[in-house]
């Protein structure tokens, strides 16, 4: 059992390491550590939920490898997120500028649980309403049976 559960965690280890390949690494440690650093606040396009860092998708590749290279020519961190910010838009940024054209990804969040909270109460005092109407007092008629079936029965 052992043995499995240290097979498990040395496979998931994996998945979760940098996805950076050797040939990508920069001999310089200073510059590596700030390429990774700007790396890990940039989304990849075509995985949406992962960072370049982490994504194994040929476009997070080159796109980690244009961070090395302008760090390499001398751009500092902030100049290197914005060549690739100009390229792609904000929507590169794992977290995006509070912007007037960013409203909608700041708000829409917060939006989506006052609504679903507000359908679910609304939905759930309906469906209390209904069960108290629905058991409310019978019909005569319907009175009228239920005493017969019961004095029947107690007989």
């Amino acid at each position: 059992m052992r043995a499995v559960f240290i097979s498990f965690i040395s496979i998931f280890m994996t998945v979760v390491a940098f996805a950076a390949e050797p040939d990508e690494m920069l001999d310089d440690p200073q510059l590596e550590e700030r390429a990774q650093a700007i790396e890990t606040q940039l989304r990849c396009v075509v995985c949406q939920s992962q960072s370049i860092a982490e994504s194994n998708a040929p476009l997070a590749k080159d796109m980690r490898i244009l961070v090395r290279e302008r760090l390499t020519a001398g751009d500092t961190d902030e100049e290197a997120m914005q060549f690739l910010v100009d390229r792609y838009g904000d929507y590169v940024l794992m977290k995006p500028p509070f912007q007037a054209n960013t409203l909608v990804l700041w708000f829409f969040p917060a939006l989506a649980l006052m609504l679903a909270g507000g359908a679910a109460f609304f939905y759930l005092r309906n469906m209390k309403q209904a069960s108290a109407s629905s058991s409310s007092s019978l019909s005569e008629d319907d009175e009228e049976k239920l005493q017969r079936i019961i004095n029947e029965r107690s007989q």
